[in-house]
């Protein structure tokens, strides 16, 4: 039998994010998730969001977690994992309504994060949300003693990690025509911040 990855902390912090989800994807009917990791979070949430398909994705290396999970339950609402890094792959293939991300922002490199938001501009159509799950600097600081210590851990595993500033955040979302419309406190000092595609304004680029 097949071992199962397992990330502990999506147990805990599946329920307060499906409650967001409910929300915020209520008028979505396909959502890829960017970072699907372990695939925990898309077995969940594909059970008790039925009417979504879930479209799982990460880079090549961890797809076959992802797949292991997946052949472990019986869901027709979640999708095959894509291999999907931001910086390197060609935008996947399907029209999507909502993007899912979570755990992400902080361990991508700052140029992954720029593609990252360019890509789920790209995908987007208007008015459709993303949903950013992670622990963010709000006003240049951090929310909490732990997630400052939590950043200096990032950093000495790989300088290229680090805890993102929202503020930051919201202007690569404007350069792909997002804008913040929600924030979420999470448990553990963590957040959800939602993004909406805005309309294009009539003669840009």
């Amino acid at each position: 039998m097949t071992r199962l990855a397992d990330a502990p902390a999506t147990s805990r912090n599946r329920e307060p994010i499906l409650e967001v989800l409910k929300q915020e994807l209520r008028d979505c009917r396909n959502v890829l998730e960017i970072g699907s990791g372990t695939g925990q979070h898309a077995v969940y949430f594909a059970e008790h969001l039925p009417t979504l398909r879930w479209q799982t994705s990460d880079r090549e290396e961890n797809l076959a977690n992802i797949s292991n999970r997946l052949n472990s339950v019986a869901r027709d609402n979640i999708g095959e994992p894509l291999a999907l890094d931001v910086l390197h792959d060609e935008d996947p293939d399907g029209a999507y309504d909502g993007i899912f991300s979570a755990n992400t922002a902080h361990i991508m490199s700052i140029q992954a994060v720029v593609a990252l938001f360019a890509l789920v501009g790209r995908l987007l159509p208007e008015g459709a949300p993303f949903c950013l799950y992670g622990p963010f600097r709000i006003d240049g600081e951090f929310t909490s003693d732990s997630n400052e210590q939590f950043d200096t851990s990032l950093k000495q595993r790989d300088s290229a990690m680090g805890i993102r500033d929202l503020e930051y955040l919201d202007e690569l979302a404007a350069l792909a025509q997002l804008q913040r419309t929600a924030l979420y406190a999470m448990p553990a000092n963590n957040f959800i911040a939602v993004w909406r595609k805005m309309a294009t304004v009539a003669g840009s680029a």
